[in-house]
């Protein structure tokens, strides 16, 4: 799809596929994190696929690919945010942490993180629609979060993994901000193919130390297959198309899309790890995704300032 066309509901599909992506990659990290350490689980995902986004750009441009410094650079530089970063933080939490967890910290406090920022930055507005809808995801959370477990007892591993989903969710709004700009002079899959290699090389560094005790005998052919899936679905197209519908949203209203996740990252982990999912869910996860559709969608425009062919906008690209 051309990125011309990047205009109505379009970002809004993009972003609606990568949040579905993104849900179920906590589910099949949880797999591999139980066979591979978090460090090696991290640099295998976005090695492959780095090579994935090379080989398609490869082809794309039909072996004329040219490398502008500068776009590798700026986007080099928020791959170490949004890959290294985030993703040292996700694959730690994960480890410590129910999958179930992280699908709602992460993308929950995203859009707040965002928002917060962007409006300190003066670069947002806060319209009453946008902190309603935003306020109605998290009261969803916050329900949804009340089913997790059904009231049991909470471990202090299961704590600290929380909390060390609060870094990955501060990385992915500083993430959001930074490739906003990025994206204004630079094509998304350049982009993508430079965040995500950069991203993968100083995760790679990270995990030599792991590499060797790894018992790789030991890796099971489930856990080979989400590594391959990680690396392509959640991650080579999912970060994609994410930059396809950041270049024509603003990273407040990308970023609150991600209030859909815990609903793709719920049913992810009861089909496949068999994690409860009580009506308490059932309900947040209903109010959290009104919550985001308020907060995306705003009201027609007056008289005078309809759309082009005299069509009133529906859906914000702001």
């Amino acid at each position: 799809m051309s990125d011309q066309s990047a205009d109505g509901a379009t970002p809004y599909v993009y972003l609606l596929l990568t949040m579905m992506l993104f849900g179920t990659a906590f589910t099949s990290s949880k797999v591999v994190v139980a066979e591979l350490p978090h460090q090696v689980a991290a640099a295998l995902r976005f090695g492959g696929a780095a090579v994935a986004l090379i080989l398609f750009l490869l082809i794309r441009s039909r072996g004329s690919w040219t490398f502008v410094r500068r776009e590798v650079v700026v986007a080099g530089g928020a791959g170490l945010v949004g890959v290294f970063a985030y993703n040292l933080f996700f694959f730690w939490a994960i480890a410590h942490a129910p999958a179930i967890d992280g699908s709602l910290i992460v993308p929950v406090l995203s859009p707040v993180l965002t928002t917060v920022a962007m409006l300190v930055a003066g670069r947002d507005k806060a319209t009453s629609r946008r902190i309603a809808g935003l306020t109605i995801g998290v009261v969803g959370a916050a329900v949804f979060f009340l089913g997790i477990g059904g009231g049991g007892e909470v471990s202090g591993a299961r704590l600290a993994g929380d909390f060390v989903y609060l870094g990955a969710a501060a990385c992915w709004a500083a993430y959001s901000i930074m490739s906003k700009k990025i994206l204004a002079g630079m094509d998304p899959l350049r982009a993508t193919t430079y965040a995500t290699t950069a991203g993968a090389l100083a995760l790679a560094i990270t995990a030599i130390p792991s590499v060797q005790s790894t018992h790789w005998d030991a890796v099971s052919s489930t856990t080979w297959a989400n590594v391959s899936f990680l690396a392509i679905g959640p991650t080579a197209i999912a970060y994609l198309f994410y930059f396809r519908g950041l270049r024509a949203v603003s990273p407040v209203t990308a970023t609150i899309t991600m209030f859909t996740v815990p609903v793709f990252g719920s049913i992810s982990s009861i089909v496949f790890l068999h994690e409860s999912f009580t009506p308490l869910q059932l309900t947040g996860a209903v109010i959290t995704t009104a919550g985001a559709l308020l907060a995306v969608v705003v009201a027609p425009t007056r008289r005078g300032k309809a759309g082009p062919r005299g069509r009133t906008p529906i859906l914000s690209t702001r």
